[in-house]
């Protein structure tokens, strides 16, 4: 889907939220994080579900892509016809002292119906692999695309008011900044409807 594309006219932006709740089975995700775990949590009492489970994609916040490839077609061209904020990582810089820095300075329109919302920076990877030492997947070498690095809450859209901000993050020891993505986006809290987003790659 990353590359695919599907939806004329609109960007689909992809992000991989690794859960720790498989870690148990004898073998740690090295990208999973209890954060993200909260966070996938907090869908389930959103969208009225019983459980969590994996794998689980959520569309815009506020529904699952499940079914026929004609009705996860169908859920992605409903949610990109809805009006949706502007959102602008307008600068991304890396800058190497002792330690990697990242800065980015995200900008966003007016939130639609004047609600408030708030803005989120993650930073992830654009492309990793993984191979599986134990529990159900055991064996299985695994590549993954937008995996999740930092996840952060940078502001808040306020109403009929537009937002701009620098947001700096050091980069884990090891990373190849060529290989990384960032994403910002500005959702209802919830988790509530994702209103806008915006994807740049470092290499870019």
């Amino acid at each position: 889907m990353d590359t695919a594309q599907p939806i004329p006219g609109a960007q689909i932006i992809v992000l991989s939220e690794h859960v720790d709740y498989w870690n148990h089975d004898g073998w740690k995700d090295p990208y999973s994080s209890s954060l993200l775990t909260e966070r996938q949590t907090a869908y389930v009492g959103a969208l009225g579900l019983k459980t969590p489970y994996t794998p689980q994609m959520i569309v815009d916040g506020t529904s699952e892509l499940r079914g026929t490839a004609a009705e996860r077609l169908q859920t992605l061209e409903k949610a990109a016809a809805l009006p949706h904020v502007v959102v602008q990582i307008s600068s991304l810089t890396i800058e190497a002292k002792t330690q990697v820095v990242l800065s980015v300075r995200v900008e966003a329109g007016e939130a639609p119906e004047k609600r408030n919302a708030d803005i989120y920076v993650v930073v992830a990877l654009d492309h990793s692999e993984s191979q599986v030492l134990r529990g159900e997947n055991s064996g299985k070498h695994l590549a993954h695309v937008a995996v999740v690095q930092e996840f952060k809450k940078i502001g808040k859209l306020d109403k009929a008011k537009p937002f701009s901000q620098d947001f700096q993050v050091k980069l884990k020891p090891g990373t190849d900044p060529s290989n990384l993505r960032v994403i910002a986006f500005v959702q209802e809290s919830g988790p509530g409807r994702v209103l806008g987003a915006a994807l740049k790659k470092v290499q870019n």
